[in-house]
């Protein structure tokens, strides 16, 4: 099980205005502490296990954050509707757009998607695989 995900920033604010835009939607806390940003889920009573929660900090060597190539943090959302918002969102909070919202044939016939990366580089996914909804066949 992942514990913990810590993204690297150099600009807290920046990556503060970005994630702030969708993360709350997803029933994450942002709190900013001296080091950086600390976002967690919402415990749930019935919640048997912890979840991980995300860091935004500086690197702790010094040198600038670089994003991985290859590496993508993907946070699910409850409909196709709110990926659409949470993706536009974003994107008006300095994302810049990887892949419009929207069904690809490399996925299942439900897996509906969008694509960002954050002010420094990293890569988010933003999707939605609610059986309720339609899928990419109907």
């Amino acid at each position: 099980m992942i514990a913990y995900v810590t993204i690297g920033a150099d600009d807290i604010a920046r990556a503060k205005r970005f994630y702030a835009a969708f993360l709350p939607a997803l029933d994450y806390e942002l709190e900013e502490r001296a080091d950086g940003l600390s976002c967690t889920l919402r415990t749930q009573p019935s919640q048997s296990v912890a979840l991980p929660d995300l860091y935004i900090k500086t690197p702790f060597d010094g040198h600038p954050a670089s994003a991985g190539n290859g590496v993508m943090i993907a946070f699910e959302a409850r409909s196709q509707q709110q990926v659409r918002d949470l993706h536009a969102a974003a994107l008006a909070a300095g994302g810049s757009d990887e892949g419009q919202p929207g069904f690809r044939d490399s996925y299942g016939p439900r897996f509906y998607v969008g694509y960002l990366r954050d002010p420094q580089g990293n890569k988010i996914a933003l999707f939605a695989s609610n059986p309720n909804e339609p899928g990419r066949d109907g």
